[in-house]
């Protein structure tokens, strides 16, 4: 590839980690929010989430001009389609963020609800499953990338404990049915975060071994797809 190939690859990896850097800010201040019990943060984060939109379309229109211009193949083609589809994990990240900041406000505005213990060890945990996948995309670490995979099941079991914890309470208290509905949407918005950190993590796979491997039930399909021409 010409050299104009490799800037644009390299502005485009640029592109891809400022937006990384700006979605984990913003779902970290979410939960922060969510422990301070703040009931102003939504706002704040809304205007940040629009920047994160913006990077969404940049980043896009940048990957298609490339795709355009240079018609890349086999491992250029996969980096140019694994930043499109990180890029779109990460904008819904970021949607999540604020939609954790909104129900956080909703059970302050409702008075004290017992937060259940174990919600601060499934926030942590998805919150490092995105950082560790973004640093097996940065690095191409695909032993990273099978870790944070493997780990996805654990905040599944935390959600569906949480939601117990969350349903007993509501059932000694009905008088709390209202913000325990928020904390249920917030328990399910952190569990949202932990699928697109696998996700990421699945499309790094993909990146360094040409392997689709979602869906684990079904006929593996992998090895260097000739797409558009042999590497």
């Amino acid at each position: 590839m010409t050299i104009h190939f490799v800037r644009e690859m390299e502005q485009l990896h640029r592109s891809i980690l400022a937006m990384c850097s700006a979605v984990e800010e913003l779902i970290h201040d979410a939960v922060d929010g969510l422990r301070s019990g703040r009931t102003d943060l939504s706002l704040e984060l809304s205007s940040r989430d629009r920047e994160v939109d913006e990077w969404d379309i940049r980043i896009e229109e940048e990957c298609l001009k490339i795709l355009a211009l240079y018609h890349p193949v086999a491992n250029d083609l996969r980096r140019v389609t694994v930043v499109m589809k990180i890029c779109a994990e990460l904008e819904r990240v970021a949607d999540l963020a604020v939609s954790i900041a909104e129900r956080s406000a909703g059970i302050a505005q409702h008075g004290a609800f017992p937060m259940p213990g174990r919600l601060g060890e499934m926030t942590r945990e998805a919150l490092s499953m995105l950082h560790d996948s973004i640093d097996a995309f940065v690095q191409q670490n695909v032993n990273l990338a099978r870790r944070v995979c493997l780990r996805d099941e654990g905040v599944d079991q935390l959600n569906r404990d949480l939601i117990n914890d969350v349903v007993g309470v509501v059932k000694q208290r009905p008088e709390l049915i209202e913000p325990g509905l928020h904390l249920f949407s917030v328990i399910r918005h952190v569990e949202r975060v932990a699928d697109h950190a696998t996700n990421i993590a699945e499309d790094v796979v993909y990146l360094v071994e040409g392997a689709i491997v979602r869906h684990p039930g079904l006929p593996r399909r992998s090895g260097n797809p000739r797409v558009g021409g042999a590497e």
